[in-house]
C-alpha cells in the first residue's frame, strides 16, 4: 500500500513489539543474541554490531522515506561517506565533488583518501558543460549536494543523473540541507542517496549519526559486509533517538522553511546585507531547479555583508555571529533551534586555501522552528 510521508515516517519499520506491544520501538541495549544451537540466530540477530534491531527498524523507515529498497545507518555522517567511497572506489580511480562542497567531506577526501591513492576534481555540477568536461577514464563516481553546503547551490538532480549513466558512474547525492521530506534524488535517478541523520532527520540537535540508502542490490551487499567488517555503526539508544525525531520530521521542515523565507526577505532588504544565498528567492540562480525537484526550499539560509572600507571582509560578519541571542553561535545545523555561524573559520575551516575556500564575509544560518518575529529582530538587531 502506497502511503503518505508522515504516515511512513511513523510507521515504516516500526510495527508494534511483537512480544510486548509497545507502538514505540525498544532500545535493544544488548552487545549479542541467544542462538538456537550454533549457527540458529533468532530473526538474523547475533552481535549487535552486524545487525541490532533498533537500528533495523531506523533504516527501514529510512529506506522507506528515501522510496529506496537498501537501507543502512551509521554512527556519523561521515563514517557513512567513508564507507560508501571505501567500498565504491580503489586507489588510482576518480570523482567529481562540488566546487563548494562540505568542509568535512572535502577534509575526508583531500587529506585520508588522496593518500589511499584516490583522485578527485572539484567541480561546479549544476554546470553540465563543465561536468562533462572534468569527467576522466578513471572517473566512477560523481558526489553531489543539493543545496550545497554553505552557499546553498541548486543542482539539477535529474539531468546529472542522465549525465552520470551516460557516463556509466555512480550519482551520490547528500540530501542533508533537504531532507527527505524536502527532496528524494533516488526518484531523480541518482543511485545513492546519504544523510548526516545528526541534521534535519535527527532534529533535535542531541544525537549523531549517519545514514545511506539506495537500490542497488549489489552495492547494499558489499556495504553490508563493509559495514559490519569496519564497525562503523551507531548504538541503540542514537538509532532511537533519531527514529523519535523522524516521526515530527514533515511537520518540521515545514515551519523551518516558513521561517527560512521570512528570514531570507528580511535579510534581502537590509542595507548592510550584500548577498543573500536562499533557493527560495526568485533571483537564486538555482530557484527554477529548486521548485522542481523540491517541496519547499527548506531552512538554510546564507548571506554575505559589506565590511568597513579597507576593513577584513570578516570583520563585520564575525562580528554579527557574536551579536545575535536567538540564534546561538555553533557548528551544526537542522535542529529545532536556530544556529549561526561563521564557516570560514569554523565548518569550513579546511578549505582555507584551496579551490573550495568560502567567502571570509559568509554567515551561514540554520533556521530552526521558532517564532519567525523574534528571529527576523534578532538578526536586524545584530546586523544593526
Amino acid at each position: 500500500m502506497v502511503t503518505g510521508f508522515s504516515t511512513r515516517a511513523i510507521h515504516a519499520g516500526q510495527d508494534p513489539d511483537p512480544t510486548t506491544g509497545s507502538v514505540i520501538v525498544p532500545i535493544h541495549a544488548t552487545s549479542t543474541f541467544a542462538q538456537d544451537g550454533v549457527g540458529g540466530t533468532r530473526a538474523g540477530y547475533e552481535y549487535s554490531r552486524s545487525a541490532n534491531p533498533t537500528r533495523t527498524a531506523l533504516a527501514e523507515c529510512l529506506a522507506a522515506l528515501e522510496s529506496g529498497r537498501h537501507g543502512f545507518v551509521f554512527g556519523s555522517g561521515m563514517s557513512a561517506t567513508d564507507t560508501l567511497l571505501r567500498v565504491a572506489l580503489r586507489p588510482g580511480e576518480h570523482l567529481l565533488i562540488p566546487h563548494d562542497a562540505y568542509g568535512g567531506t572535502f577534509r575526508l577526501v583531500d587529506k585520508v583518501l588522496a593518500g589511499w591513492g584516490i583522485e578527485y576534481t572539484p567541480v561546479d555540477l549544476a554546470d553540465l558543460a563543465a561536468t562533462r568536461a572534468a569527467l576522466r577514464p578513471t572517473t566512477r563516481m560523481i558526489w553531489c549536494e543539493s543545496p550545497t553546503n554553505p552557499l546553498l547551490g541548486i543542482v539539477d538532480i535529474a539531468a546529472l543523473a542522465e549525465l552520470a549513466r551516460d557516463a556509466q558512474l555512480r550519482l551520490v547525492v547528500d540530501n542533508t540541507f533537504a531532507s527527505p521530506y524536502l527532496q528524494t534524488p533516488l526518484t531523480l535517478g541518482a543511485d545513492v542517496v546519504l544523510h548526516s541523520t545528526t541534521k534535519y532527520v535527527g532534529g533535535h540537535s542531541d544525537v549523531v549519526g549517519g545514514a545511506l540508502v539506495t537500490d542497488d542490490d549489489e552495492l547494499a551487499e558489499r556495504l553490508t559486509f563493509a559495514q559490519n567488517a569496519v564497525g562503523a555503526v551507531p548504538g541503540p539508544f542514537d538509532a532511537w533517538l533519531t527514529l523519535r525525531g523522524v516521526k515530527t520530521l514533515a511537520v518540521r521542515m515545514e515551519r523551518h522553511s516558513d521561517n527560512a523565507e521570512r528570514v531570507a526577505a528580511a535579510l534581502a532588504s537590509h542595507p548592510k546585507v550584500t548577498r543573500v544565498l536562499y533557493p527560495g528567492l526568485p533571483e537564486h540562480p538555482g530557484h527554477e531547479a529548486a521548485a522542481k525537484q523540491m517541496r519547499r526550499f527548506g531552512g538554510m539560509v546564507s548571506f554575505q555583508v559589506a565590511a568597513a572600507p579597507g576593513a577584513d571582509p570578516a570583520t563585520e560578519a564575525l562580528r554579527v555571529c557574536a551579536s545575535t541571542r536567538l540564534f546561538t553561535l555553533a557548528e551544526s545545523l537542522g535542529g529545532v533551534e536556530s544556529l549561526i555561524e561563521h564557516p570560514g573559520r569554523m565548518t569550513h575551516a579546511s578549505t582555507e586555501g584551496s579551490l573550495l575556500e568560502v567567502p571570509a564575509d559568509l554567515i551561514r544560518l540554520s533556521v530552526g522552528i521558532e517564532d519567525a518575529d523574534d528571529l527576523v529582530e534578532d538578526l536586524l538587531t545584530a546586523l544593526g
